[in-house]
């Protein structure tokens, strides 16, 4: 892609234009070497851009699967808009971490947001990696903030190390979670009641309203386990995402929380943020070219029938792995 081109494309960007914005997210996920310098180029006219503009609003939403998270984020997406917020929606899907594709069937299951004017809804590719989530989603929010977009929803699928990431490039992490159903324990288990800034028990509708009362007392009485007196206490709270009873609650709560941190804490996080950016692309950078690099094909055929005949353990299999990249890199 020519510099015409990106400047072609920044300023569709600029404009507002959803087939520009679409391009350049597609650009910047872009994995094939050609398309790396007009990424870097466009990511730093983007950055450039962002001098002096208000932060745009970053939440990720994490839950089991079941738990709700298109149906809630439709229900908050179109309060947003109409309240004159433009919103973005990555969806971090499992399959992409699996694959490097991205299956998202979440545009079918908001379809109301999906074709609101100031809504964006977008898969967000991992690339195969984990090191790819960071890389995709975080530039994927550059374009969209880029473009005028004032809140960007991070919606992650499962709980699991995919969570971690995503919490360590938004403002406020919101766990949805259901009455009944385990979470509370599982995600004391997997971490997620340390990382949660806001939790939100959701399906509390109907029947289900006095469960899901329940299950946010005991959730609040775990989080005095894991967290310290001087820290943020993420409040509790219940809501349907159905109904969209108690939505606007939750999203209280998020700004409450981003009103705790402070312009001064919400630079430093940020910062903090970019600076595990870097690593993360270091680490997904180093990994592109292990998988690339001739000396480790060369090998890798014996080294896998070795580890799998007993011959060889992990450990001196990974040492001749390694060994095989660093002879690539004394060679060149």
């Amino acid at each position: 892609m020519s510099t015409v081109e990106v400047e072609r494309l920044l300023e569709g960007i600029r404009a507002g234009h959803r087939a520009q914005v679409s391009r350049a997210i597609t650009l910047v996920e872009s994995t094939a070497p050609r398309h790396r310098a007009a990424a870097r180029e466009l990511l730093t006219r983007l950055v450039e851009d962002a001098a002096g503009r208000a932060p745009a609003v970053r939440v990720g939403i994490s839950g089991v699967p079941g738990v709700g998270k298109s149906t809630f984020i439709e229900a908050l997406g179109g309060r947003l808009t109409a309240a004159g917020h433009r919103v973005g929606v990555l969806a971090v899907d499992p399959s992409s971490v699996r694959t490097g594709g991205s299956v998202l069937g979440d545009k079918t299951r908001m379809a109301q947001l999906s074709v609101d004017p100031n809504a964006f809804i977008r898969p967000s590719p991992s690339a195969g990696t984990l090191g790819g989530v960071a890389r995709a989603t975080t530039q994927a929010m550059a374009v969209l903030e880029a473009a005028g977009y004032d809140v960007v929803l991070v919606e992650t699928v499962g709980v699991g190390q995919s969570e971690i990431t995503v919490a360590g490039m938004v403002d406020t992490f919101l766990f949805l979670t259901l009455a009944r159903t385990g979470d509370q324990l599982q995600g004391i288990k997997k971490g997620i009641l340390e990382i949660a800034d806001v939790i939100a028990v959701n399906k509390a509708d109907g029947d289900r309203e006095r469960e899901a009362r329940g299950a946010a007392r005991e959730l609040a009485g775990a989080l005095r386990l894991v967290r310290g007196h001087d820290e943020w206490a993420p409040p509790v709270v219940t809501c349907s995402g159905l109904t969209g009873d108690r939505v606007e609650e939750v999203w209280d709560q998020v700004l409450r929380h981003r009103d705790d941190l402070g312009a001064d804490g919400l630079t430093r996080k940020r910062a903090e943020q970019q600076l595990e950016f870097t690593w993360a692309l270091v680490r997904d950078e180093l990994d592109q070219r292990l998988r690339s690099s001739p000396g480790v094909r060369s090998v890798r055929d014996d080294v896998r029938d070795a580890v799998l005949g007993g011959a060889l353990t992990a450990p001196l299999a990974a040492d001749r792995i390694l060994a095989a990249y660093d002879a690539d890199g004394r060679g060149a």
